[in-house]
């Protein structure tokens, strides 16, 4: 979040691009996934930039400048990270509690919420050798107040350690947040739907999921069969008990919501259908084929929220399986939904005309592509051939550089907004492609290559930019 983050803004500016979209930046869990996280709050440590420590005083730099962080240029390795930089993390930690800042202490106060029983979640995983929360011993996985009471003095050290790193990602992401904003880009960040089971959301609020006596999910989220998956997605995730948040008034949702939102200018929320109606999946299945369609809490639970928090802006992540029902809450909602360019040319995809540009609403968010898909490059070469040839006819595509000319056909769009992926930007093939859902392994890895958004590749999105009238 230090320098390399304020060059990306000062490119985005010099590129006349009004916002940044990012992936969820809270800590990530087993499979490295942004959507798989410990806590749906918190920021994850791997974002802190330790020459801002060092220049903080936190840090000498031979502590860290030196180290092998055993990856490519282009790909970030998570187990390297995993086991090097917490060790320098817990020195600038040490260094700080010898004299907390001023902010330190309203900070914990602002956050008390949610930040010491994450601070102790982690603790506690650490204690347990990173094991799930559902294999502690009882007394702490059922949070028997005694058992929380020893582990709070026993762990008191690991606690701090864990408040300190959030105190560090929050300082730097507000400074960042603010740089960028004095520029007039405003960042969009990605709330997803639901919560990790291995997560302090879960573990300190079991009775706002669906689990059993046992603490253990009775169902699970995912999707069904589809024309892109003949077994479905079987994500894991546990679900909500809409009932006993109705109850309360969503005041957990509100929470989150109002968290997000204060760490975000614009909020996109994931798999929004699910508010509609969700697929639940049996606890244990290994496939999402015997899953069924249940009610969600529909405009009720975002008309509590407006209540609350006033309106605020957001993104409804509208894709996959539509129904009237869905769409009238989108609608009701007020909020713009997202279009999705290379879906548009899918013969799999029987809605795949709402996704042509002719047919765009004004209130709307329009992608090439999202972290989801291939890269327009690689979609180009793994696509079913006649797939290519009705896109190429339709975009009057050239020979040379067809993502730029995916990129003319969204500005030129009249949706309301335009997003393009930092991968499509550089015009790089299914190698840089971010995730492949319902895989493990080799995600949410690419990272751009220094210097790669230069000033050629601004001066170029500069000027279609204000050709199309988008320039901020």
């Amino acid at each position: 979040m230090g320098k390399p983050a304020r060059d990306f803004v000062d490119f985005l500016d010099k590129a006349g691009q009004a916002y940044w979209q990012i992936l969820p930046v809270c800590p990530t869990s087993y499979g490295d996934s942004p959507y798989q996280s410990f806590s749906t709050f918190a920021g994850n440590p791997y974002f802190i930039d330790l020459d801002e420590l060092c220049k903080a005083g936190y840090l000498k730099r031979k502590e860290y400048a030196g180290i092998d962080w055993e990856s490519e240029p282009d790909r970030v390795n998570y187990e390297a990270l995993y086991n090097k930089r917490y060790v320098v993390l817990r020195k600038a930690a040490e260094r700080f509690l010898e004299n907390p800042e001023d902010g330190y202490k309203e900070f914990c106060h602002d956050n008390k919420s949610w930040i010491y029983d994450y601070a102790l979640f982690m603790a506690l995983k650490d204690a347990n050798g990173g094991k799930s929360w559902l294999e502690w011993d009882e007394p702490l996985k059922k949070r028997y107040d005694d058992a929380i009471n020893i582990a709070k003095e026993e762990h008191k050290e690991d606690i701090n350690f864990w408040i300190i790193m959030q105190y560090f990602f929050f300082k730097q992401w507000n400074e960042l947040r603010a740089y960028a904003n004095e520029k007039n880009i405003e960042i969009i960040g990605d709330l997803p739907i639901y919560v990790a089971l291995d997560s302090v959301d879960v573990w300190a609020n079991p009775g706002l999921f669906q689990l059993d006596d046992n603490l253990n999910p009775t169902d699970v989220a995912g999707c069904p069969p589809d024309g892109f998956s003949a077994t479905g997605q079987l994500w894991g995730n546990p679900l909500f008990r809409w009932d006993v948040m109705k109850a309360d008034g969503y005041k957990w949702w509100i929470k989150r919501i109002d968290a997000a939102c204060r760490i975000y200018n614009v909020l996109r929320i994931d798999h929004f259908r699910g508010f509609d109606s969700y697929y639940a999946i049996p606890y244990g299945e290994t496939t999402a084929v015997n899953g069924e369609w249940r009610q969600g809490p529909g405009i009720e639970l975002f008309k509590a929220v407006e209540k609350k928090l006033g309106k605020k802006n957001i993104i409804a992540e509208d894709l996959g399986f539509l129904t009237d029902s869905v769409r009238n809450l989108l609608r009701e909602s007020g909020y713009p939904g997202m279009k999705v360019l290379e879906f548009a040319f899918d013969s799999r995809d029987s809605n795949n005309n709402d996704y042509l540009p002719h047919m765009y609403p004004v209130n709307c968010i329009a992608y090439a592509g999202t972290h989801d898909n291939d890269t327009i490059m690689g979609w180009m070469k793994t696509a079913d051939k006649e797939d290519v040839k009705y896109a190429k006819e339709y975009l009057v595509m050239g020979k040379e550089e067809p993502y730029w000319d995916m990129i003319r056909a969204l500005w030129s769009s009249v949706a309301g907004t335009t997003i393009i992926q930092a991968q499509d930007l550089l015009g790089l093939g299914s190698e840089s492609r971010m995730n492949i859902p319902s895989t493990l392994g080799g995600n949410w890895s690419w990272r751009a290559m220094p210097k790669a958004f230069n000033a050629k590749i601004a001066n170029r999105l500069f000027r279609l930019t204000k050709l199309y009238g988008r320039l901020k």
